[in-house]
């Protein structure tokens, strides 16, 4: 098939469809009028036919035609104007009277045993004409046939233009109709060729460019409305993808710059061996630092890129707490910290162990993290109109209104300047956000300012058992 524009193909399987209908149509009509024409042509027969068993007498022998001047009328005498053809004859077919105008010729007589119809074509001299046969009867008994007959040449010649006309009418009313069709469409598509143009405005470098939404509130709108929401989600895609590239570059060299100058401060002049040792664990902790910032680089980017193939299984929420933190142990000996576990019962969820436990972990680092020394962690597991919940609650230096709205971001960290003493990369609350994202777990931060941080989990209610 030839490759068409859109709008040329639109209107071309318009015109199809419209020839179809046009086709049955002009059908229709031509069968309409050629019936209309045959019954008009019937019922001069019928007339003729009525008025002529007026004006025979019939007898046991036979009939006559009575008033025989009938021939001298005009339609019985020229072919010229409605000529009606007349014969009468016997039991045998025989001709025994015919109409002047027949001259010559005769018209063609149908035995009765062979079943024939009211009205049927035949020709006279070449002439189409429409003919009945009619039995004459006498108490019962047929005497004799009357055979009626009229032309349809004119008849012929009306539907001979009319189909004429139809046939060159077609193509020229398709002509017409495919290009207002294609007019209509082309303005019907219009808002498509502006979408098109702005697209190809739109760039990365060039991406707030937005389509102009129709006026009117139909699928084109839609269109319109669903790409300018796409253009919007790759645009905060890419302006993410830039702020985190950005913060990670800076995060990664701030350590390694740490690491180039100190080994570069060791390596000008002998030391002692204690300062040589207390250098190298600097740098090792640094690189420790490193490996946990890409790790969790790492981590942030999986889920980031792509939707993790969450397993569904049956986790024991206390048991994962306890196991948490017992993995803290040392920090929170260090710290000495005390840990108050509040369990009400024994809560089983539906979910990914290992990604909940992710979850756990950090918000579990962060609250011994910040939490002062001699303080206390609260962990609290309990169900609320039927939704199980989970809180960690610290009594560290909090969280201001302002910074509220920020933790989750990628390196962010809160009072990080106040507080160089507290090491972190400000990736683990924006793993866990997206890791509840995924889980469709609803995280909230309730939290003052040097008085400490609550971070609430609401597991989803259809995964509670």
């Amino acid at each position: 098939m030839l490759s068409f524009s859109y709008r040329n193909r639109i209107a071309f399987y318009y015109i199809i469809t419209t020839a179809l209908l046009i086709s049955v149509v002009f059908t229709v009509i031509y069968i309409s009028v050629k019936e209309s024409v045959y019954r008009h042509i019937e019922n001069d027969i019928a007339i003729e036919k009525t008025k002529l068993f007026e004006e025979i007498s019939i007898t046991n022998e036979g009939f006559i035609l009575i008033d025989q001047n009938e021939w001298k009328e005009k339609e019985h005498n020229t072919l010229d104007v409605n000529p009606i053809f007349i014969q009468f004859t016997n039991t045998e077919g025989k001709m025994f009277d015919k109409s002047p105008n027949l001259k010559n010729s005769q018209l063609i007589f149908h035995k009765s045993e062979e079943g024939v119809p009211l009205y049927f074509d035949a020709k006279l001299n070449q002439i189409l004409i429409r003919q009945s046969q009619i039995d004459i009867t006498y108490k019962g008994k047929t005497v004799g046939y009357l055979i009626i007959a009229m032309s349809l040449e004119d008849a012929n010649l009306v539907l001979r233009n009319l189909r004429y006309t139809l046939l060159l009418t077609f193509p020229l009313v398709l002509g017409i109709l495919f290009l207002v069709a294609r007019f209509i469409v082309g303005r019907s598509i219009e808002p498509v060729k502006t979408i098109i143009e702005t697209s190809n405005k739109i760039t990365k470098d060039n991406l707030n460019t937005r389509i102009l939404l129709p006026d009117n509130r139909d699928e084109l709108y839609e269109l319109s409305d669903t790409i300018n929401n796409l253009l919007n989600r790759i645009e905060n895609a890419i302006k993410r993808e830039k702020q985190f590239t950005s913060d990670a570059s800076h995060e990664l060299r701030t350590p390694l710059a740490i690491i180039k100058g100190t080994l570069e401060v060791l390596i000008r002049k002998p030391r002692e061996k204690q300062e040589y040792e207390e250098k190298i664990n600097f740098c090792i902790s640094e690189v420790d630092r490193v490996n946990k910032l890409v790790d969790e680089l790492l981590l942030l980017a999986r889920f980031e890129n792509e939707k993790q193939n969450i397993k569904s299984e049956s986790v024991l929420l206390n048991a994962l707490l306890l196991d948490t933190s017992a993995r803290f142990s040392e920090k929170i000996k260090d710290k000495q910290c005390k840990i108050n576990n509040q369990f009400e019962d024994e809560v089983y969820i539906q979910s990914d162990y290992n990604l909940v436990s992710i979850i756990l972990s950090n918000i579990f680092s962060n609250a011994l993290k910040y939490s002062e020394e001699n303080s206390n962690v609260t962990v609290k597991l309990y169900n609320e109109n039927n939704v199980v919940k989970c809180s960690i609650t610290d009594e560290g230096i909090g969280i201001s209104e302002e910074d509220k709205d920020k933790i989750f971001n990628a390196f962010f960290r809160s009072e990080s300047l106040n507080h160089p003493d507290i090491k972190g990369t400000g990736l683990g609350l924006s793993i866990v956000k997206r890791l509840c994202e995924l889980l469709s777990i609803i995280i909230n931060i309730e939290s003052q300012l040097n008085k400490g941080t609550t971070i609430v989990l609401s597991f989803p209610e259809e995964e509670i058992k």
